[in-house]
């Protein structure tokens, strides 16, 4: 496949095999709860023998995009949300759908670029998994507030991997007085999240839901399995 050919097509179910016997190569296939499949690249890790799968859903096709924000918005419908809070970047194209989803009229966006009139309290450092090197703000407009104090609060990303920016975005929302009734993912790359966001809360790690799972993927002679 090329590269711009992945995230524009959902298979039916058993398109692919799951675990084939010399591993996978080029792709590793993603399973929605119904068993619908969405190929997606590996990624090598640095240290060439690890790899996982990347999903980055502003590249998808938009029936792709469609299908994770209505999956998720079902996922999250369970915690009866009053808001729903996006994570940026790429957070925030699921946010918006899975708002869209669940009937509201809006979302809250987070960002990472201060505006003149953001207060200096509502902000915490953020890095992530994919720009570890890179540590920016996390901030929350001030204006925003409003909409999301006192209500249900569902917080959303794309890709939860090593809950580095979900945390940032708990210790923002604590900051304002603010638990998040539940955490939604388009995917879950590995169970690496699950003791940071443990750390913030014990009860949290239960509270997150996802449409798609993917394992983290160790190298073997013919290709990747999960490890």
């Amino acid at each position: 496949m090329q590269p711009h050919d992945f995230w524009q097509e959902i298979h039916p179910p058993r398109t692919f095999e799951r675990l084939p016997a010399d591993g996978h190569h080029g792709f590793f296939p993603a399973e929605f709860d119904d068993g619908r499949q969405l190929r997606l690249p590996i990624r090598e890790l640095a240290d060439r023998e690890h790899a996982l799968a990347s999903l980055i859903i502003n590249q998808a096709g938009f029936a792709v995009e469609e299908a994770l924000c209505a999956g998720l918005a079902e996922k999250v419908r369970l915690f009866e949300p009053d808001v729903v809070v996006g994570l940026p970047t790429l957070g925030l194209t699921l946010a918006s759908g899975t708002a869209k989803n669940l009937g509201h009229s809006r979302y809250v966006p987070l960002g990472t670029s201060r505006k003149f009139w953001y207060r200096e309290e509502l902000f915490v450092p953020m890095s992530s998994i994919t720009s570890p090197e890179q540590v920016k703000r996390l901030y929350l407009d001030p204006r925003m507030l409003p909409l999301i104090e006192g209500r249900r609060v569902v917080l959303v990303d794309d890709v939860i991997s090593s809950g580095r920016s979900v945390v940032a975005a708990l210790r923002l929302l604590d900051a304002c007085g603010i638990k998040p009734v539940a955490i939604g993912a388009g995917m879950l790359q590995t169970d690496a999240w699950r003791e940071p966001l443990a750390a913030i809360d014990l009860r949290m790690p239960e509270r997150v839901v996802s449409v798609l799972r993917t394992p983290r993927l160790k190298k073997m002679a013919g290709g990747w399995v999960p490890e």
